[in-house]
This record gives C-alpha cells, sequence and structure tokens, in this order.
C-alpha cells in the first residue's frame, strides 16, 4: 500500500526579513474556527487525505491486533473502574465521587453532616445521553455556596467553547438559560444570587469576565473586566482562602496581572492589584488580614512574600528565593502555612507552625524519587488535619490523613491495581547524565528486578521539555506493560522543563531550544 500523499502547491511568504517557499500552506482555512464547531467545514481534501493516512496505518499495524488486544486487557485490568473519592467536608455537606464498571462518567454525590442518608446531584453517563453527542467533555462542576445550586459547563463536539448550565439540584430543573461560547469555568457569588465567567472572543481567547444574574436573561448579563492586550488571556480565580475577595488573573504565560473585588460586591468593580511587569508572573491570596504574594520579581524561581492588608506597598519576606529550587505556591489554616517546592526534578513539602515559626519538612516516602501533594479534607480551616498523597514510579498513589501537629498519620485510601501489582518487583534509580554542553541531566529510570542489564538490554528513553512543563515522577500502571517485557524506562528530565528553575527552562526555549533535544 502506498504512503498518502497531500497535493504540493507552491506559496512564496515573507515575514521578519526572512523569505521562503511553503508548499503545503494551501490546506490552512480561514474559517478554521468554524471547523472546531463543525466539522463538515472541513476542507473535503484534507478530509480525505487524513481517511486515508488511518487507512495506511491500518494497513501496516494489522499483524498487531492480537498483541494491541493483549496490551489492551493488560491495562484495562490495571485499573479498578469501581472507585470512590475521599470525601471533602463543606459547611453542611459531605462531597465525594464515585466511578463504576458500567459507566464512563464519574457521579458527584453528597450527604448533610451527620445523616447516612446520600444523593446523587451529578451523574455524568446520565447527563451525556441527554446531549444525544457521541462526544461529551465537562468543563466545570460547581456547587452553589447555599448547597441549593449546581452550575456546571459541557463541550458536546470538542470545540472547547462551553455552554453554561445552572440548575436547582432539589428539582432537578434548569434555572437560568444556557451561556454560550464560555471557557467553562465558573465562580458562585457568596450569597448565591450571582455566576461570574469568561466569555471566548472570535479566536476562541478569553477576553472578557461577566457577571450573570440567576434566573435572568443572558442578555443582562454584564461585563465587569476585559483585557485588550492581544498577548493575554483573563481567567476569574475564584476567591481567597478567607473568601473576602474574588481574584481575575490576566496572563500571558511568562507575565500576570491581578484584579481583585470584594466578594461581598453586587456589581464588581475589579481593582488593579500590582501592575504587570513584562516576565513578571505573580499570585495572590488574602489570610488573616493579610496579602500573601508568590512572585518572581527579583527572585528568577519565585519567593513568597506577605504584608497587612492595611498597606499593601510594605512587603515582608516568608519564603525567600533559592537559585535552582522552584518555591511552590502555599496552603494556609489557622495555626499553618504548607508550601511545596521542587528541587532537581524532585518535589518536597514543608509545614510551618505560625505561633512558633518552626517549619519542618513533611517526609512523604522514605524512597529518595517520589511525587506527592497535600490536599484540604474540609472548608472550615481551623484544624490540624490534612490529607497528604505520594505515588512513586514503582508504588501506586497512597493517601493518609495527617496531623500536623502531632505527626501522626493513618492510611486512608491506596490506589488498586484489579490484576495484582508488588511494589518490589521494580527498582527505581536517579542519574545524571551529561548533555553535549556538560550540563548534568536528571534521568530517572524504572526497571524490573529480573531484567538483566546488557548490550542486548531493550530502553525506552522518554522526554518532554516546552512551556515550562515537568515531568513528573509518579506511577503510571500503563508503563508496567513495557518493564514487565524487560524494557528499561528512562525519563529524562530535560531543559525546557522547570525541575531545576526557571533556568531550566529558558535554556530549552527559543534560540536555546537545540539543548531540548
Amino acid at each position: 500500500m502506498k504512503h498518502p500523499k497531500l497535493r504540493k502547491k507552491t506559496e512564496k511568504k515573507s515575514a521578519h526579513g526572512f523569505n521562503w517557499e511553503d508548499q503545503y500552506s494551501w490546506i490552512h482555512q480561514d474559517n478554521i474556527l468554524e471547523v472546531l464547531q463543525d466539522s463538515s467545514k472541513l476542507n473535503p481534501e484534507v478530509k480525505k487525505y487524513l481517511e486515508e493516512e488511518n487507512k495506511y496505518t491500518e494497513f501496516h499495524l494489522h499483524n498487531t491486533k492480537k498483541t494491541q488486544k493483549i496490551l489492551f486487557k493488560e491495562i484495562k485490568g490495571r485499573i479498578k473502574l469501581d472507585d470512590t473519592s475521599l470525601p471533602f467536608q463543606d459547611k453542611n455537606y459531605e462531597y465525594w465521587t464515585e466511578t463504576t464498571k458500567k459507566g464512563n462518567y464519574f457521579k458527584k454525590l453528597r450527604k448533610k453532616i451527620g445523616s447516612n442518608k446520600k444523593e446523587i446531584i451529578w451523574d455524568g453517563d446520565k447527563e451525556k445521553n441527554k446531549t444525544g453527542s457521541s462526544f461529551f467533555s465537562l468543563g466545570s462542576l460547581k456547587v452553589s455556596w447555599n448547597d441549593k445550586f449546581l452550575g456546571y459547563s459541557i463541550d458536546t463536539i470538542g470545540s472547547e467553547y462551553y455552554t453554561i448550565y445552572v440548575r436547582s439540584i432539589s428539582t432537578n430543573r434548569l434555572i437560568t438559560q444556557e451561556i454560550k461560547e464560555t471557557s467553562g469555568s465558573i465562580s458562585f457569588s457568596l450569597d448565591d444570587k450571582f455566576i461570574f465567567y469568561s466569555k471566548l472572543d472570535k479566536n476562541h481567547r478569553p477576553k472578557k469576565i461577566y457577571v450573570h444574574k440567576i434566573g435572568q436573561l443572558n442578555k443582562t448579563d454584564k461585563l465587569i473586566f476585559e483585557e485588550k492586550d492581544p498577548r493575554y488571556n483573563v481567567s476569574i480565580l475564584g476567591y481567597t482562602s478567607d473568601e473576602k475577595f474574588f481574584l481575575i488573573e490576566s496572563s500571558d504565560h511568562i507575565t500576570s496581572e491581578i484584579y481583585f473585588f470584594s466578594s461581598t460586591e453586587e456589581l464588581p468593580k475589579p481593582k488593579l492589584f500590582k501592575k504587570r511587569k513584562n516576565n513578571v508572573m505573580y499570585s495572590i491570596d488574602s489570610w488573616n488580614h493579610k496579602f500573601y504574594m508568590r512572585t518572581n520579581e527579583k527572585a528568577e524561581d519565585f519567593k513568597i512574600i506577605y504584608c497587612s492588608h492595611k498597606n499593601i506597598r510594605k512587603w515582608k519576606n516568608l519564603i525567600p528565593a533559592k537559585n535552582g529550587v522552584i518555591v511552590g505556591g502555599i496552603t494556609l489554616l489557622n495555626n499553618w502555612i504548607i508550601r511545596g517546592q521542587v528541587e532537581d526534578a524532585l518535589y518536597k513539602i514543608y509545614y510551618k507552625n505560625i505561633k512558633t515559626g518552626v517549619e519542618k519538612e513533611l517526609i512523604l516516602s522514605k524512597q529518595k524519587v517520589y511525587s506527592g501533594g497535600i490536599s484540604l479534607l474540609k472548608k472550615d480551616r481551623n484544624t490540624d488535619k490534612i490529607y497528604i498523597y505520594y505515588e512513586t514510579p514503582s508504588t501506586p498513589e497512597r493517601v493518609y490523613l495527617y496531623n500536623l501537629k502531632t505527626g501522626s498519620k493513618k492510611l486512608v485510601k491506596k490506589q488498586e491495581i484489579p490484576s495484582g501489582h508488588n511494589p518490589k518487583n521494580y527498582l527505581v534509580e536517579r542519574i545524571n547524565c551529561d548533555s553535549h554542553d556538560g550540563e548534568k541531566i536528571p534521568i530517572t529510570i524504572v526497571r524490573h528486578k529480573k531484567t538483566k542489564l546488557n548490550i542486548n538490554t531493550k530502553l525506552l528513553l522518554y522526554g518532554y521539555g516546552s512551556y515550562g512543563s515537568s515531568v513528573g515522577t509518579g506511577f503510571s500502571s500503563a508503563r508496567l506493560s513495557l518493564i514487565d517485557r524487560d524494557i528499561v524506562w528512562a525519563t529524562a528530565h530535560i531543559r525546557g522543563g522547570m525541575e531545576r528553575g526557571m533556568k531550566w527552562w529558558k535554556n530549552g526555549k527559543m534560540l536555546n531550544k537545540k539543548n531540548t533535544f
């Protein structure tokens, strides 16, 4: 079978003082955003070519069908289809999700605190069937502050244009019109009279933030913020930890700017927190009459500073910058500040007692290479208890209930592998390899303990380094199908990601992109 070939049509191009010939620019469609919403508008010649490519692939992989089925069965056998998430305790209810063998989408459930009566407030499979569409993507799912309304957004064609709905949980009836062409994010106001959302423009970019009064016609929605710089997109980040402010972020991925407004404002007028500076990113939170800011201004790998609400010009250091160490965000409790950081492609967690000022590292695992984090178990922040979780390349996720005050922990959930898995059968190593310019590149290696290492050993080297995206060191059940067949898996934490700080990213982008490879 011959490889399909796309027709060539030479066009002369020029930009930034350069001239070149492009043989395939003719396939570009001016109405490509319309194609995202209606695939029938795709150029018929391009569609035919794509179909021929699929047939070509099918032809050459035909003799692997048996192997494909074996691998699929293996991978599926490691996935627990019946699963329940840990509960999150809100003010009046506990909320959690469930998946089952029968469906493809999760259910959201709740029960009143102190009660055993549970109710399903969202059933993804039923919602998908209601649409009659073969494609179904949930953007956001939010419960209002008074626990009466459910806000959700859906994309039914794969265009990433989400339609927002708000309905009464008790009656299951919609109480607001469809809000179309949004980014999908939803935030309820504290009084549950309004929702905030971002609208996509003609170029599929979120540029405007609107407020919608629940139950009223969409034409009465009011624009509260608009970003006019074409380089920047906007999003409503929701509320601060103390629930006193809502935040709006405008960003182009390397520069950010935050606006805020009081959570009690009926018609919000967002105020600028700190004017944008090129290549400076920052985020803010509010707690106990203080603003906390994570920023890379004069701190390449970020730092955390704070100030009082009364004086946002007088900042003090909380977590100073350290070269090569990415200072992460913070979680604020009444008595504790919890933060994360990444150093040498390894994640660490620290917690600080606000009263004593003592900070300690929270050791998640005795193993050197692992991925982890923390999450809250309830909305009430007057607590010493949190969830901590970790996983390693050889060990599935473990979740513990951790007491910050006593240091005690209790296993509350672990990722189950139905077909069986013994972490002791696998070896994990971390080495550093010299790059072309002498830079040391961290590499995480996973192999079966029975795999013999010699000149004939098979190895798959994986790496991704772009957009500052770091490759994690977590567990992958699918990867075991290779490792169990004596194939060594090596993950190279290459430049272009942020495993060793912002410089690691900068040294793998633009004119330094060759370092990634």
